[in-house]
């Protein structure tokens, strides 16, 4: 314990009073011709660097001052990943107010609720898409006084362009520096930074207020956990609403003088890893197993002597990997057999998929699965979990490169208290932990007791090492009619071993076993049924199909070898289509809703315990 009081000491020393608007202005100085955004343009990249960077956010900045926005009050931002939804909340925060990256799957009553909970007077929209989003709701929140577009800005005096806004920023920053220094200047290290909005896998989602010291802290004990190079490239494609793309693109690269590549587009997310070739590479479960899902198709159609070889050269990797988990070093023969395999053909994968170059790869936000943590093993890569929420600013425990186990989420980060409580709950205490809720006091006297642990509603235990392992969500365990307590996740994740299976959900709440809906993967699926002839026009006519159902029904086989008995799946039913934020199947995120999935087939769910 004396151990991390002292680390917690000296991070606080090291961040103590600090602000991002002057960790900004020290950076455009240390570095200003560094490349700091860069968004895709035909083809190629536009790029500003750190001094151009700073300049346009004191403009925006001013353009904020000019509109009325005053300290402490917010902006809301609704727009893809691009080098104006970083500059313009950065320049919210150094006019003195909040910013907030609303979810762009948020349906029109979640985006009245959440611009009304945080009080927005300014939003700043992509375009015509987003404002969809809000047109229905704007005439019931009379706060907000102007709307910012950066496309398509109907005409009217609660609109303006993005270029008009620019210009009336620059006029005002001309006009009077002084104030916009003086706004900037006035910030204090206990201010509000941002408000992050929970996803919401249950009722309205709640307004997570992180302070400077809060992110100061949370991306201090990162550089500490993992050693990323200064200058180093990386890419934006997850929303600026998840807390882990702040920390990682838009946070820690004021650190680190990184460059960021923006990706609009997840379809080109693959296009844009082989052109960055980035350092580090953060990826929900979802991505990590749809990146699997397509490389694997790949390979299936190689030929067969190709395949075997890559099949050898990857079960040396996995070796080689398991080999270096914590407390164990690898054999001169594994080192050997991962070195040749590496060198013929590992390191030409990786380099194919833009990934040569990352010294840190990861996964958080839902259960990574170990087959999926596996398979990337074997390509030599150490996708490697962390663990964290919006309410801990992130990661709290991490696994680091030099230091993991495959499975778990890692060790306690710098500073940082873990213990479990008697309940089985997760509980942690740092400076990282945001104060509360957003205007929901009986929410944060859950979140937080009296002596400042945090509760993070995960069920967990911690090894001898230190490590943490997460059984599921305290909320979510399935408790049967016979009294046996099951974590769904965990068959969840040998469900979706197959690449077919998309999505799963296991049910059993009160029933005398478990059952399971699955969906097909949207991408894996048809180039499945095309390899083996099968005629279809739609996901739904696959779902129907006997060769697939009998593939789905070999995979649920295989996922119950793996269970103890009372946790083996007994009925199953393969849905016509896949889950989305859209479709409200899952968070924005990627979490399943599990209450909605539970409303929404309630029938088919039944009807598996009464056939």
């Amino acid at each position: 314990m004396a151990g991390v009081l002292e680390e917690r000491a000296a991070i606080e020393r090291e961040i103590a009073g600090r602000t991002v608007c002057e960790q900004l202005a020290e950076t455009a100085e240390r570095a200003p011709d560094a490349p700091a955004y860069s968004d895709p343009v035909d083809g190629g990249w536009a790029t500003l660097t750190y001094a151009e960077a700073r300049q346009r956010v004191l403009e925006i900045a001013a353009g904020f001052v000019a509109l009325g926005l005053r300290p402490g009050e917010a902006v809301a931002l609704m727009m893809v990943n691009r080098s104006e939804h970083v500059l313009a909340d950065l320049g919210a925060v150094h006019a003195g107010g909040v910013s907030c990256s609303v979810y762009a799957t948020f349906a029109p009553d979640q985006v009245a609720f959440v611009a009304g909970d945080v009080g927005a007077r300014i939003v700043v929209l992509g375009g015509p898409a987003d404002l969809a989003r809000w047109e229905p709701v704007l005439d019931g929140l009379p706060g907000i006084v102007k709307i910012v577009m950066l496309e398509g800005a109907p005409s009217g005096d609660r609109f303006l362009g993005w270029e008009e806004f620019l210009a009336l920023g620059r006029a005002r920053l001309a006009e009077d520096p002084a104030s916009i220094e003086e706004r900037w200047r006035a910030v204090s290290a206990g201010d509000t930074l941002t408000v992050l909005y929970t996803s919401g896998t249950t009722g309205n989602p709640k307004g997570v207020p992180l302070t400077h010291a809060n992110v100061f802290f949370e991306v201090a004990a990162t550089s500490r956990m993992v050693s990323l190079p200064d200058r180093g490239t990386q890419i934006s494609y997850l929303t600026y609403a998840h807390i882990a793309e702040r920390v990682l693109s838009l946070y820690l690269p004021l650190f680190k003088i990184s460059h960021t590549h923006f990706c609009t587009d997840l379809a080109q997310l693959g296009a844009t890893l082989g052109q960055v070739k980035p350092v580090l590479f953060f990826g929900v479960p979802r991505v990590w197993e749809k990146m699997m899902a397509r490389l694997q198709a790949l390979l299936a159609t190689q030929p067969q002597e190709q395949q075997e070889n890559v099949r050898t050269a990857m079960a040396a990797g996995l070796a080689h990997v398991e080999a270096s988990q914590y407390g164990r070093t690898p054999s001169p023969e594994v080192q050997a057999a991962y070195e040749q395999a590496d060198a013929a053909l590992l390191s030409i994968i990786r380099s194919m998929i833009g990934l040569d170059n990352a010294a840190w790869l990861a996964s958080a936000a839902a259960p990574m699965p170990l087959e999926v943590q596996r398979f990337f093993a074997g390509l030599g890569m150490r996708v490697i979990d962390v663990y964290g929420m919006t309410e801990t600013t992130g990661a709290f425990t991490a696994n680091a490169p030099d230091r993991f186990k495959l499975g778990t989420v890692g060790q306690a980060g710098p500073g940082v208290e873990v213990r479990i409580a008697e309940d089985g709950e997760i509980l942690t205490r740092s400076p990282a932990n945001a104060g509360g809720y957003l205007n929901r006091p009986e929410a944060t006297a859950e979140l937080l007791d009296e002596d400042g642990w945090l509760h993070t509603g995960d069920v967990g235990s911690i090894d001898e090492d230190g490590f943490v392992r997460i059984v599921d969500r305290k909320k979510e365990l399935i408790i049967t009619s016979g009294g046996e307590n099951i974590s769904p996740a965990n068959i969840e994740n040998y469900l979706k071993e197959h690449p077919l299976v998309g999505q799963a959900l296991a049910y059993g709440d009160g029933r005398p076993y478990p059952v399971a809906v699955l969906t097909l993967d949207g991408e894996v699926a048809p180039g499945w049924a095309q390899g083996r002839g099968i005629e279809f026009t739609t996901l739904a006519d696959l779902a129907e199909h006997p060769d697939v159902l009998k593939v789905v029904e070999a995979a649920v086989a295989a996922a119950n070898d793996k269970l103890a008995r009372v946790q083996q799946v007994k009925r199953w039913r393969l849905l016509p289509a896949e889950w989305t934020a859209e479709t409200e199947e899952l968070t924005p995120s990627l979490k399943l809703k599990r209450r909605v999935i539970h409303a929404k087939y309630a029938e088919i769910i039944d009807g598996m315990y009464d056939s």
